[in-house]
């Protein structure tokens, strides 16, 4: 089947003339064959009158299929008129959540179509396609060779770089080559030659460019001009599933073409001597050694950190620690009425390039001190012998069935905390984790949250364990976190809000 002659579906074949005559004349284009191309409120229309074939069963014509067709402007790529042609690429459905590019040419005719009305129609169309999301965008692809089961650079190259070449996107792709690679690369690059850092991988990659850039001297600089995005190559792909909503990988590419540069917090973690960023998760206790201590199982997928959970759960395993924590609230009934609030909002996106108070600037002073400073006065203290759980975050979810805040948000400025007491039992605790991947688990009551500016957490009773930050292990030590609103920089379909949202 050539290009242009994809078949249409039902409700652009109901699309009739009559409709076309209440839009502009400059909204309509004549072009070869007699097609015209029509930019309607959402979607690019196609009117071609051409037929292609009857289809026909048991002999019986049943419909005439032709090649008129609905674009939605979101999945048009690219427009453009080169030697009296007008060339249009677009992300077509293959099946539920995958997409692949496609080409429609149409002859012009300049006597019909003159070439400034055509030129003019293109960038109508463009405009329309791609809203406040920016244009061609330059990225540079970091690849991990070990992610996705060893699959991510096959899955990069086959369902994501299509996809960006279609849309004109200058890519600039390394495989990395050691840990900390990404790390070493985020700190060397030229952050004036790349809009978005782009990591095929699991979230460890984004970990690592966030630690990149916050070792140079201009890190603030370099985190609001250069947005960082991922292209889903792990088992867990949190940030792909909260910022696109989806594991596709080339849907998520479409979402990076047409994604909105957002700020988001980020937050800084000190333990002894050492400062790191963090853009997804801290944990500790049965998250954490559900996460960490089943890389042996890796082989399993995202079904090892249940096999961890279930494992560690009928053990009741608790972990004695002392937290303490800037509180802005523990009400959940506030923080619904809060986010509700957001949502309305107009999303804050971020500028290309960045502010001039932030040119050369490094990371920002840290308000609360560090752990090796004394708790501040105002802050409360839990100690507890019996807690199962601890999971605090910047992100709704963190994994595709895990989701722990449905009143988090990119940019509000706080840190989402979770506290489970392993008194409550197993059976509780079974159906609390069914929650997590169906809903109603914000609401039980065994399960507290607060909303914090920073907290502290100071292990107690081993001499090693597990302590995740963005999936990666740290030392077993007091730690201690705060936020910083809006310091980075991500691409979002929403430009305000997590996809990946549970109820509310």
């Amino acid at each position: 089947m050539s290009a242009d002659e994809v078949p249409a579906d039902a409700s652009a074949a109901k699309m009739a003339a009559s409709d076309l005559g209440e839009l502009s004349p400059d909204s309509s284009l004549a072009v070869g064959n007699n097609v015209t191309l029509t930019l309607q409120s959402d979607a690019l229309f196609v009117n071609d009158p051409k037929t292609k074939k009857d289809v026909r069963y048991c002999g019986l014509q049943v419909v005439a299929s032709t090649a008129s067709q609905s674009i939605p402007f979101y999945d048009i790529l690219s427009a453009q008129i080169s030697d009296s042609a007008l060339i249009l690429k677009y992300a077509k459905p293959v099946v539920k959540d995958d997409y692949t590019p496609s080409t429609l040419t149409y002859a012009l005719d300049n006597g019909q179509t003159p070439p400034a009305k055509a030129e003019a129609w293109v960038e109508q169309l463009l405009k329309s396609a791609y809203g406040q999301a920016q244009r061609n965008k330059r990225l540079r692809v970091l690849i991990n060779p070990h992610g996705g089961k060893g699959y991510a650079k096959d899955l990069y190259n086959e369902y994501a770089a299509p996809m960006f070449e279609a849309a004109g996107c200058k890519v600039d792709v390394e495989v990395t080559k050691y840990s900390g690679h990404a790390t070493d690369i985020a700190e060397k690059m030229d952050i004036d030659a790349y809009d978005a850092i782009l990591c095929c991988s699991g979230d460890g990659l984004p970990y690592e460019v966030l630690n990149g850039f916050a070792k140079r001297a201009d890190a603030a600089e370099a985190l609001a001009k250069v947005a960082i995005a991922m292209v889903p190559g792990g088992s867990g792909n949190a940030m792909a599933w909260n910022l696109f909503g989806t594991n596709s990988v080339s849907l998520t590419a479409l979402n990076i073409i047409k994604g909105l540069r957002t700020p988001l917090d980020l937050v800084s973690l000190t333990q002894p001597g050492t400062r790191t960023l963090s853009f997804l998760s801290q944990s500790y206790g049965m998250i954490a050694e559900s996460d960490l201590g089943t890389e042996h199982l890796r082989w399993m997928g995202a079904a090892r950190f249940t096999f961890g959970f279930l494992t560690r759960l009928l053990r009741q395993v608790t972990y004695p620690c002392d937290i303490s924590f800037k509180l802005e609230t523990d009400s959940k009934q506030v923080m619904k009425e809060r986010y509700l609030e957001y949502k309305k909002q107009k999303p804050p996106l971020r500028p290309i390039g960045c502010s001039e108070e932030v040119i050369g600037q490094g990371l920002p002073a840290l308000k609360y001190g560090t752990v090796d400073d004394a708790v501040p006065s105002d802050w409360q203290t839990i100690s507890t012998d019996t807690l199962s759980n601890f999971y605090a975050g910047n992100m709704a979810i963190m994994s595709a069935d895990v989701n722990f805040f449905p009143a988090a948000a990119p940019n509000d400025g706080l840190i989402d905390v979770v506290m489970i007491d392993g008194a409550i039992g197993r059976m509780r605790a079974l159906s609390m984790m069914t929650a997590l991947e169906k809903g109603g688990f914000f609401d039980y009551p065994e399960v507290e949250v607060r909303k914090v500016h920073a907290y502290r957490l100071v292990p107690r009773g081993g001499k090693d364990g597990y302590i995740s930050v963005d999936g990666e292990r740290i030392p077993w030590q007091p730690f201690q976190v705060e936020v910083h609103p809006g310091l980075g920089t991500v691409l979002s379909k929403s430009g305000h809000l997590y996809e990946a949202q549970g109820p509310i």
